[in-house]
C-alpha cells in the first residue's frame, strides 16, 4: 500500500486535534485506492473489490477466534496480508474470504458454498457443536473492505443509530423460550431450543466518485451489511427475497444439517462523504461524547481544587514558615540576666525550630531499599515518556484505528527504545542514595519489571495456546520480543546506567546528620498506611470514566478513538499526582516525619490499587464473561495494566515530591 505522510499539516492544528471532541480524520500516512468498473482500462484503478476476515471475538468469553476454526466458507487461495507487531499481539488474524465481487456490479443473492454436517460423523458432530458455542456466546464477524470495517448498523434508543463493526454468526432461543441478543432483530426466530445462523448477508457499499472533481475512479467511503437468516433448497436454487423461512439449526442433533452462504452486494454513490471522513459513520456513534466532556470537567474541579490547596501551602503557610525561619535579626533575641553580674545580660533564640525545618538534618536520608526504588523509579521514566510520545503521535492521527496494530507497536518499539533513560535514572538516583551494587542495580534495571510482566504474558499466551485461541502469540514472535528486550532494550539500559554512574551525585541542599533522629508520635491521619491509601483517591478520581471507554475497547471490543480526551486526562494526571503528593508529603514533613521517600513513590502509585478494584468492579457488573480460561486471563492481563500503571503514577509522584523538598530546603536558611 502506498504511504505519504503530511507532516505540514502537523505542526499549527496539534491543540485542534489533540482537544478535539469528534477525532473522526483519518491517518495522514495512508493513501486512497480508486476502483473504477469492469471493463475500463485505467492505470491504478482497482476493479475488484476483496473482502478480508478478521478473527471471531465475544464479550462473552476473552478468547478469540480465528476464521479458519470455525466451519465457514474458505477462500481456495487463501491470502494473508502481512500484520505488524501490534496485530500480532492483539490477536488480529487477517485473511482473505471467498466473497469477491466488482466494483459496481450488483450481486443478487449469490451462493458461496454449502458446508454439510452428517449425524454419524464424529467429526461434523463436533464442528457443529463448535459453531453452537460460537452462536451461544455470541461470537461476531469482523470483515474488513478497502480497509474499513464492514458494519452493522442497526437503531438504539432515543431515535439513534449504532454502527457496529462485527456481526454475530448466529443466536439463541433457549429451551425456556428466552430470546438471547442478536434473535431479537426477527419474530421469526422463536422456536425453542434452535439456533438460528446468519448464513446471508446484504452489502451496501457507499463510494464518492471522483468524476465531479477532475480525478477517475471512485474510493469507498462505507460499507454496511445486514445478516439474515435465510433456508435454502441448495446452491443451485437460493431464494433471499420475501417468503423465506429462517436458517435452523436444531439444539439436539438429530437429522443431517446443509447450511448454504449466500450474499448479495449493492452499490450506492455518495459525494457528500469524503474519502477522509469515511470513518465518521462509525466513530462518531460510538462514544458518549456528553459523557466524555462530563469527565473533563470532573477532572478539571479535581485539578482546580488540588491547585487551591497547593497554592495557598506555598504562598501563605509555606512562605510564612521560611520567611520565620530565616529571620536572624536583633528582634529574634531576647535578653537574659547573665550570671557573670547584675548589669550583664546575654542574648537568646527565641525562636524555636519548628516543623519541616526541625527535620532539615534527617530528610536526604537515603531511604530503605533504595535499590528497589531507584529500579522502579528508572522503569516508571522509561513507561512516562513511552505513553507520552505515543499519545502525542496518537492525537496527530498517526495512530487511529485505520492503521492497524499502529498504537500497540509504536508503543513497545518505544519501551524498547527508552532503556537509556531508564538506566540513566535508575543509576542516578541509586549513587544518590549511596548505593555501591552498580552491577546488581543494571541488572535489576533492565530484567525486574519487564521480567514480571513476560512472565504473566507467558503464562496467559499458554493459557491461549492450549485453549486454541487466536489471540496465542505464535512461538516466532515470542523469540522476535525476546531479541528485542536483550538486543535493544537492556544494552541501551545499561549504556544509560554508565553514563548515570559517571554523573556525580545529585547534591542536596542541606548536610544528614549522623544520628538519625527520632520521629514523634503521629496522628491517624500522618502515619504511612492512612496517607498512602487516601493519596490514590483524587487522580483515580481523574481518570475512572476515561477508564470506562478504555476497559470497553478492550473487552467489549470497541473502537477507541478519542486520544485528544485521553491526553488531555494524561496532562490533568500529571498535576494531580503531583499536586496531591506534594500536599501529602508537606503534611508529614510537618509532623516532623521525614520519610518521604518511599512515601512519594506509593501515595500516588496507590492509584494504580482502585484501577485493580474498579477492574474487578467492571468485570463482575459490566462483562457477561463465563468460563474458568477467560476470568484467568481477564485479571492477569488486568494485573499487567497495574503495574504498568503503578510504576508510572508513582515515578510522577516521587520526583514532584523530590523537586518540592529540594526546593523548600534550599531557600530556607539552616545554621
Amino acid at each position: 500500500m502506498k504511504r505519504r505522510i503530511h507532516f505540514g499539516s502537523v505542526l499549527f492544528p496539534l491543540l485542534i486535534l489533540c482537544f478535539s471532541s469528534c477525532s473522526a480524520f483519518y491517518l495522514p500516512g495512508l493513501a486512497p485506492v480508486s476502483f473504477c468498473e469492469e471493463g475500463k482500462d485505467v492505470d491504478d484503478c482497482q476493479k475488484e473489490i476483496q473482502l478480508y476476515v478478521n478473527r471471531l471475538d465475544s464479550v462473552e468469553s476473552v478468547l478469540p477466534y480465528e476464521y479458519d476454526v470455525f466451519p465457514f466458507c474458505k477462500d481456495d487461495h487463501e491470502k494473508r496480508p502481512t500484520e505488524n507487531l501490534g496485530q500480532v499481539l492483539f490477536g488480529e488474524r487477517i485473511e482473505s474470504s471467498p466473497y469477491k465481487f466488482f466494483f459496481n456490479k450488483k450481486v443478487d443473492c449469490q451462493p458461496v458454498c454449502t458446508t454439510n454436517f452428517k449425524k454419524g460423523d464424529k467429526a461434523d458432530i463436533a464442528k457443529l457443536d463448535f459453531l453452537k458455542m460460537g452462536m451461544q456466546l455470541n461470537y461476531q464477524h469482523h470483515w474488513i473492505i478497502d480497509n474499513m470495517p464492514v458494519t452493522w448498523c442497526y437503531d438504539v434508543e432515543d431515535g439513534q443509530k449504532y454502527c457496529n463493526p462485527g456481526f454475530p454468526i448466529g443466536c439463541l432461543v433457549t429451551s425456556d423460550g428466552r430470546v438471547k441478543d442478536a434473535c431479537v432483530i426477527n419474530a421469526e426466530f422463536n422456536k425453542k431450543n434452535t439456533f438460528y445462523v446468519f448464513n446471508h448477508v446484504d452489502i451496501q457499499i457507499t463510494y464518492h466518485s471522483g468524476a465531479a472533481e477532475g480525478w477517475t475512479g471512485a474510493r469507498l467511503v462505507g460499507a454496511t451489511l445486514e445478516p439474515k437468516s435465510i433456508k435454502h433448497a441448495d446452491e443451485k436454487n437460493t431464494n433471499c427475497g420475501e417468503g423465506t423461512s429462517p436458517m435452523e439449526v436444531p439444539g439436539e442433533f438429530s437429522n443431517d444439517v446443509s447450511i448454504v452462504y449466500t450474499y448479495s452486494v449493492s452499490f450506492v454513490e455518495n459525494n457528500n462523504i469524503k474519502w477522509a471522513s469515511r470513518w465518521d459513520y462509525i466513530l462518531v456513534s460510538m462514544p458518549h461524547t456528553n459523557i466524555q466532556w462530563f469527565s473533563i470537567m470532573n477532572s478539571l474541579v479535581i485539578v482546580l481544587f488540588l491547585s487551591g490547596m497547593v497554592a495557598m501551602i506555598m504562598l501563605r503557610t509555606l512562605h510564612k514558615d521560611i520567611a520565620r525561619y530565616n529571620q536572624v535579626d536583633q528582634a529574634d533575641l531576647v535578653k537574659v540576666p547573665s550570671s557573670q553580674g547584675k548589669n550583664s545580660v546575654h542574648y537568646e533564640d527565641a525562636q524555636e525550630e519548628s516543623g519541616w525545618k526541625q527535620v532539615h538534618g534527617d530528610v536526604f536520608r537515603p531511604p530503605r531499599k533504595g535499590m528497589l526504588l531507584s529500579v522502579f523509579l528508572g522503569q516508571g521514566t522509561q513507561i512516562f515518556i513511552m505513553t507520552f510520545i505515543t499519545l502525542f503521535l496518537a492525537c496527530l492521527g498517526f495512530l487511529s484505528p485505520a492503521n492497524r496494530g499502529a498504537l500497540m507497536t509504536c508503543a513497545v518499539v518505544l519501551w524498547v527504545l527508552l532503556g537509556t533513560p531508564a538506566g540513566y535514572v535508575s543509576a542516578r538516583l541509586y549513587k544518590t542514595f549511596g548505593g555501591e551494587k552498580w552491577k546488581t542495580n543494571v541488572l535489576l534495571t533492565a530484567l525486574l519489571c519487564p521480567g514480571i510482566v513476560f512472565a504473566d504474558f507467558f503464562l496467559m499466551n499458554l493459557i491461549l495456546w492450549v485453549e486454541g485461541s487466536s489471540a496465542a502469540i505464535p512461538f516466532g514472535t515470542l523469540v522476535a520480543i525476546l531479541a528485542l528486550w536483550f538486543g535493544i532494550s537492556v544494552p541501551l539500559t545499561f549504556i544509560g546506567a554508565y553514563f548515570g554512574f559517571k554523573k556525580p551525585a545529585i547534591e542536596q541542599p542541606v548536610r544528614t546528620n549522623q544520628i538519625p533522629r527520632q520521629i514523634p508520635e503521629q496522628s491517624f491521619f500522618t502515619k504511612p498506611i492512612p496517607g498512602i491509601v487516601m493519596g490514590g483517591i483524587l487522580p483515580f478520581g481523574c481518570i475512572f470514566i476515561q477508564l470506562f471507554f478504555i476497559l470497553n475497547s478492550i473487552w467489549s471490543h470497541q473502537m477507541y478513538y478519542m486520544f485528544g480526551f485521553l491526553f488531555l486526562v494524561f496532562i490533568i494526571l500529571l498535576i494531580t499526582c503531583s499536586e496531591a503528593t506534594i500536599l501529602l508529603c508537606y503534611f508529614h514533613l510537618c509532623a516532623e516525619d521525614y520519610h518521604w521517600w518511599w512515601r512519594s513513590f506509593l501515595t500516588s502509585g496507590f492509584t494504580a490499587v482502585y484501577l485493580f478494584i474498579y477492574a474487578v468492579h467492571y468485570f463482575f457488573s459490566k462483562l457477561q464473561i463465563i468460563g474458568a480460561a477467560s476470568t484467568i486471563l481477564y485479571f492477569g492481563y488486568t494485573m499487567i495494566m497495574v503495574l504498568i500503571f503503578f510504576l508510572f503514577t508513582g515515578t510522577i509522584g516521587f520526583f514532584a515530591c523530590f523537586w518540592f523538598v529540594n526546593k523548600i530546603y534550599s531557600v530556607v536558611k539552616v545554621d
